[in-house]
């Protein structure tokens, strides 16, 4: 028998076995394709059937929807996070900010279609959700707080206002356009994130 697979610092589901380890990748994946296409309303059993499993072996990993929804959602919370220290160590402090924001509003994009499913885990008190905000909540305040010492941005910006800024640009309406658009809204937090009294 291999050894378990590092777990992440939100994961508390058992160790599994090596195939049903494999399994439950497979599924992440391919429900985070899925969902990214189709919206969480997407079929479980198409999800099933793509990973190449029965959907026996979809409900014993994630027993509801709403389970998957989230682990998906966590692990691409914990993805975006991670790239904060990458974007530190190869970036100039304010360069890597920006690219982390382009990325974090990316993220936003490919969620519209679990905008319901992410509401009902928001208001349900759930621990892996809080936990997942506090890590990305961590990894911008690291990058904003390495950008305001090296004098490239404001010191006075608080993390949670400049996420609430970022999560605004959700709301411009999905068009051909809403890329760009977005880019020039994070430039234009960008200049006043510089910008000193």
């Amino acid at each position: 028998m291999t050894s378990a697979e590092p777990k992440s610092a939100l994961d508390n589901s058992p160790a599994l076995r090596a195939d049903a380890r494999r399994n439950r990748q497979k599924l992440i994946e391919i429900a985070a394709a899925a969902f990214a296409e189709n919206g969480v309303e997407t079929s479980l059993e198409d999800i099933a059937r793509r990973a190449g499993v029965g959907i026996g072996t979809l409900y014993r990993h994630f027993p509801t929807r709403e389970h998957l929804v989230e682990v998906v959602y966590r692990r691409e919370l914990e993805m975006l996070a991670a790239a904060a220290g990458g974007l530190a160590q190869t970036h100039a402090p304010d360069a890597a900010l920006e690219e982390w924001m382009r990325r974090f509003v990316g993220y936003i994009a490919t969620k519209r279609g679990m905008a319901n499913s992410l509401r009902i885990l928001m208001t349900s008190n759930s621990a892996l959700f809080a936990e997942g905000s506090g890590v990305l909540r961590a990894a911008l305040d690291d990058l904003l707080k390495r950008a305001a010492q090296a004098g490239a941005v404001r010191g006075d910006i608080d993390t949670t206002d400049l996420l609430h800024a970022l999560s605004s640009i959700y709301s411009i309406p999905d068009a051909p356009d809403w890329r760009d658009r977005s880019h020039r809204l994070i430039g234009l937090l960008m200049d006043g994130l510089r910008y000193t009294r």
